[in-house]
């Protein structure tokens, strides 16, 4: 087996995987949440805005009429930035505004819709671009028609920079918990091979060998320490057996001696009587 898939199939380097498994999809799991939590929070700030800016011009419709709604809202088309207006007739006909076209069915539905647009100042390869805008359609008296929204390139910007971040953070987690992963599992595999090679050595019947202890405390640690306790006792009792094995043969040495001497007389005497 190579080092390599030594070190694959210890349970310290499957629990690193396990545990780094775990980490990558919290991270990713946090990292989805931020980004819905920022994509709600700028659709909130959306939607805020443009009721309020509906509400604004609701009322200037009430108080002056068409003619100085369309004023207010080409006014406020013609500066820059995200903002989105249009007012339109029952029929559809457009009297102001900065959208040049829409989704089909946007503007017969009241209330909010996500849609793509074109700005009534884009020209060229501008015109093909694809824009994406929250809008608020909402229907005045006598039957016009005003839309208020706000263009979503900041929130999709965001949308793919935490989708970017989250894939580099993600391989970077798994890049590093696999050296990580492997450092430890060295260092742990370091440390049982040479306790095999000691157990090894007291199995030809050394029984001086001792499991070696890093002095970190851990469970190896503890392990060793125990088993060294449990050598050292068996050594102590071989020693005293191996003593009294001695004992038992010194003590019968003489006796032994004097049987085999009477009996080897026995048969001599007997030989003689024949």
């Amino acid at each position: 087996m190579t080092a390599l898939g030594k070190l694959v199939r210890t349970t310290a380097f499957k629990l690193s995987l396990a545990y780094l498994t775990v980490f990558a999809l919290f991270a990713a799991f946090l990292l989805g949440y931020f980004a819905w939590n920022t994509r709600r929070l700028i659709t909130e700030q959306i939607t805020e805005t443009v009721n309020a800016e509906i509400t604004g011009l609701a009322e200037q419709y009430r108080l002056a009429g068409i003619r100085r709604l369309v004023l207010i809202v080409d006014s406020r088309s013609r500066r820059p930035g995200s903002s989105l207006y249009l007012v339109t007739t029952a029929n559809g006909e457009g009297l102001a505004g900065n959208i040049g076209s829409l989704d089909p069915g946007v503007m017969e539905r009241s209330g909010w819709s996500e849609t793509e647009y074109r700005r009534l100042d884009e020209t060229g390869a501008a015109i093909s671009a694809e824009h994406r805008a929250l809008v608020r359609i909402f229907q005045l008296p006598g039957g016009f028609r005003l839309l208020v929204g706000r263009d979503l390139e900041e929130r999709e910007r965001l949308r793919d920079i935490v989708a970017a971040a989250g894939k580099w953070s993600i391989a970077v987690v798994v890049v590093l918990g696999l050296a990580g992963g492997f450092f430890i599992t060295r260092r742990v595999l370091k440390r049982v091979d040479a306790m095999t090679a000691t157990t090894q050595t007291i199995m030809t019947g050394d029984l001086t060998g001792r499991l070696p202890v890093a002095g970190t405390g851990d469970e190896l640690d503890r392990l060793a320490d125990n088993l060294n306790t449990m050598l050292e006792r068996i050594e102590a009792l071989m020693r005293g057996l191996k003593e009294v094995s001695d004992n038992i043969a010194h003590d019968l040495k003489t006796p032994l001696t004097r049987l085999r001497n009477r009996a080897e007389a026995a048969l001599r005497t007997g030989a003689d009587e024949t």
